[in-house]
């Protein structure tokens, strides 16, 4: 299987994307380009709905990709897809839907290991209290990408 690798540099860092032929499989911020790799029809998409995103054209994104983790990372992960736009949850909420009220640090665990950032919106879910806590990107990403969604969806 043939790996291929592009990036986007969003208003708030490069972003790297890895897809396959037919999926992405990788997606997060990185400190510096490299060299791209291959391009392919995902990986063109991927990088067409990422700045349809962050011009506020896009809240929901139809890429096909592929999560690899373990059965609760990935039962973790496909919750993360149900947080709508501009709206957070908290760890608790996130471990109260996947079955596991007491799951709550080993859901922020899985989602530190979200290998599809923003697509996989890790970024949605804060600290029970209100309070922004974790996020592989960075808290000053987070924070804006918050800021970003509550800001597009008042406008529209």
């Amino acid at each position: 299987m043939s790996i291929y690798c592009g990036y986007y540099d969003s208003p708030i860092g490069i972003i790297e994307i890895k897809t396959t032929d037919e999926k992405l499989i990788y997606l997060n911020f990185v400190a510096e380009m490299k060299e791209a790799v291959g391009n392919v029809e995902v990986l063109e998409k991927t990088i067409k709905e990422l700045d349809e995103y962050f011009k506020g054209k896009r809240k929901d994104f139809d890429i096909p990709y592929e999560l690899n983790g373990t059965e609760f990372q990935k039962k973790s992960w496909d919750a993360l897809t149900k947080i709508p736009y501009a709206q957070t949850w908290s760890y608790e909420k996130q471990a109260i839907y996947i079955g596991n009220i007491k799951a709550t640090r080993a859901v922020g665990n899985a989602n530190s290991k979200n290998p599809i950032g923003i697509i996989v919106p890790c970024h949605r879910v804060i600290g029970k209290n209100n309070k922004l806590t974790g996020y592989a990107g960075g808290l000053d990403k987070k924070e804006w990408l918050l800021n970003h969604e509550k800001r597009i969806s008042q406008i529209k």
